[in-house]
């Protein structure tokens, strides 16, 4: 397994932030990366869950499997609400 990135320092996942998080993860899944660690993350709403699925798109896309560790229990609990948290386990 590749060595986790702190996951582009990003503290939100949020509405706000999520063009900028989007950018900065396909560059990162670009560079290489397969593992994102979401531990900075502080602040998270719904938008965090589909840039999730956005860059597990764009890692297969590339054919490289998608890592996701210590996500935060907000962003857990909404895939869950949603129905995807099995697509985000299994990545």
């Amino acid at each position: 397994m590749a060595e986790a990135n702190s996951m582009l320092s990003l503290e939100a996942l949020t509405f706000q932030s999520a063009r900028a998080a989007l950018e900065h993860g396909c560059a990162a899944i670009a560079a290489g990366e397969t593992v994102f660690d979401l531990g900075g993350v502080r602040s998270a709403d719904s938008s965090g869950v589909a840039l999730m699925l956005a860059w597990l798109r764009k890692a297969q896309a590339k054919g490289q499997r998608l890592t996701f560790i210590n996500v935060p229990e907000n962003l857990t609990t909404i895939a869950r609400l949603y129905g995807v948290d099995e697509l985000l386990a299994s990545a």
